[in-house]
């Protein structure tokens, strides 16, 4: 399927299922959730970053206006709901202050190995513990995929972004799992981690450029 998205580019990698909560203070986008949310469309948040945005991003879904502002600011609360690679900007779209693209939406296997979940959701918590912090999910460990623990696991903004390139449960999986022997062999800036971890789920202002 291609069809035209309205776009909310970030230096931020969302991936299907996800629930992110964002604060919303420019006026280009304050327009842009107000007209989703009204219409109840949803809108696109692909990668920015290097002063460019990057092909492949997650359509994201309105669940709640939690707070708006006296000067029309924003916390939303949303969700991600499939990979769309785009394959033309729109950077101006008539009457609007935001931009569009066309996109369309790869095939993306959800299905993966049971056993080497398991696996990496025991790497993870090791890696937490490490760590001195305690991640607690919405859903049991069983119900858990790749896409749940990206954000957890240690990777880069750039290794999330390779990771959201796979439409494959048993790549993402493979992916993780050679990211946590790396891990054991050089560990990163814990400090960098361990607050990238705890913003999840925070209402986050994020700027574009």
């Amino acid at each position: 399927m291609i069809n035209f998205i309205p776009i909310f580019p970030l230096e931020i990698v969302v991936y299907p299922g996800e629930h992110l909560n964002l604060h919303i203070f420019e006026p280009r986008y304050k327009q842009l959730i107000k007209e989703c949310y009204q219409n109840n469309k949803p809108f696109g948040i692909p990668l920015e970053n290097e002063e460019k945005i990057r092909e492949f991003g997650c359509l994201i879904s309105i669940r709640e206006i939690v707070k708006t502002y006296p000067d029309g600011e924003m916390d939303i609360q949303t969700t991600g709901e499939s990979v769309f690679r785009i394959l033309e900007i729109i950077d101006t779209v008539p009457d609007k202050l935001y931009s569009g693209a066309i996109v369309d939406y790869p095939d993306n296997h959800l299905q993966g190995k049971a056993d080497l979940m398991n696996a990496l959701i025991v790497k993870m918590r090791d890696f937490h513990q490490k760590m001195d912090l305690r991640k607690d999910f919405s859903v049991k460990d069983e119900e858990l995929t790749a896409y749940d623990i990206a954000h957890d696991s240690g990777l880069s903004i750039e290794q999330e972004y390779q990771l959201l390139q796979l439409f494959n449960e048993k790549q993402r999986q493979e992916y993780l799992r050679r990211h946590f022997e790396n891990l054991s062999a050089s560990l990163p800036d814990l400090k960098t981690i361990r607050e990238k971890i705890q913003m999840n789920g925070h209402f986050r202002s994020i700027k574009s450029f």
